[in-house]
């Protein structure tokens, strides 16, 4: 692999910390992501166009052997035009699916993985009679993008419908049903080219206004039963869909049902790329999911998944807490993404490891109410 050229659709952090991982096994990368200030742009070679420029297209695959993306909102047809020309993972399939919701949602459905009650919305009749079929309350979201608790408005009465449709109307949209969940969780497994399969520890997961807060790894109190659920689903996604890298898919467990059978779990999400809920795999696990994903791309073997311990990861979000009295905290990793602070901005993460739960809970502790002080 030494000085093989990895290309990268997309510039993020998620981008960034991909190269970080390639570098030690040898590998070079080229991005392509039309802003010019992207995280990625003192690391590597960074193409600064729109990913439907032909030219740019040409100018970025020149050379490479295998592209991937870094997150889920790429053109299906730009992934579509490289795969003419040089070997794309995950599968522009992916794609297809996971960036329409309700494509997503039926996708699950087809592979006997439960989800929430979902109907389509094309206008406001469908929209009454999605309300009546589903019930209230109900979540209205955009099919296609929408991130981090965007694009989505919650309808608990049916004096909410009128606002809910003049927000989000005009456009394809789906309505859910509400889950009252008892903890969001998240698998994240990685195939490789040769077919092979391995899943990270199940992590609980913390989201606050719909962006992700706080993961914890191994999940608190996990079962085997829902563990070995949990991977029995994102094994039927990584083969339906022949899929080569990092997929993360988010979960709700829900309470026990009124036949009294055990903890289920619903799917929510697919993520066909590395993801922020795995971002503890770096100093937590024994091998990323930034190099997993780096070799399985590269038809690589893929590497151990197990757990060092117990981790934790908090986002920083909008802005920075004191950077030396987080470093100066036992077994704790800065992760900043070269980033200028926003409100609601992902600008780094921290993660936290600790020998047991305990101890683990203790130096988080610390570590949120540093990361806390600072968005107030």
């Amino acid at each position: 692999m030494s000085g093989r050229l990895i290309g990268i659709l997309g510039g993020g952090q998620l981008g960034r910390m991909l190269a970080l991982a390639g570098y030690p096994l040898g590998m070079r990368f080229r991005f392509l992501d039309p802003a010019s200030d992207a995280p990625v742009r003192s690391l590597a070679d960074h193409i600064v166009a729109s990913y439907d420029d032909h030219l740019a297209l040409t100018q970025f695959s020149a050379g490479l052997i295998v592209a991937t993306y870094e997150f889920e909102n790429v053109p299906v047809a730009t992934a579509r035009a490289l795969e003419q020309h040089i070997p794309v993972f995950p599968p522009p399939q992916a794609l297809d699916v996971a960036q329409d919701r309700l494509a997503e949602k039926r996708f699950f459905t087809q592979l006997n993985i439960p989800t929430a009650p979902f109907a389509p919305v094309a206008d406001r009749a469908s929209l009454d009679a999605a309300v009546t079929h589903i019930g209230l309350p109900a979540i209205l979201k955009t099919r296609r993008l929408g991130y981090d608790g965007k694009g989505q408005i919650l309808i608990e009465t049916h004096s909410d419908v009128d606002h809910a449709w003049n927000a989000l109307g005009g456009q394809p949209l789906i309505l859910e049903g509400f889950v009252s969940f008892a903890r969001e969780l998240s698998i994240l497994a990685v195939r490789g080219q040769d077919g092979a399969i391995v899943c990270y520890p199940l992590v609980e997961n913390v989201h606050r206004n719909g962006i992700l807060h706080r993961s914890i790894v191994p999940a608190p109190g996990l079962t085997a039963e829902v563990n070995i659920l949990a991977e029995t689903y994102a094994r039927r996604v990584l083969e339906a869909l022949d899929y080569v890298g990092v997929l993360a898919i988010e979960l709700f467990e829900v309470e026990a049902d009124s036949k009294g059978d055990g903890a289920r779990l619903l799917a929510n999400e697919m993520a066909p790329r590395v993801h922020n809920s795995g971002h503890w795999t770096i100093e937590g696990a024994v091998t990323s999911q930034f190099e997993n994903h780096l070799r399985a791309i590269a038809g690589l073997p893929l590497g151990e998944t197990s757990a060092r311990g117990y981790a934790a990861m908090v986002n920083l979000i909008g802005g920075l807490p004191d950077v030396a009295m987080l470093l100066a905290l036992p077994d704790t990793h800065l992760h900043l993404y070269d980033k200028a602070p926003r409100p609601g901005r992902k600008l780094g993460h921290v993660t936290i490891c600790a020998r047991d739960e305990a101890l683990l809970a203790e130096r988080l502790a610390v570590v949120e109410q540093y990361v806390l002080a600072s968005t107030r």
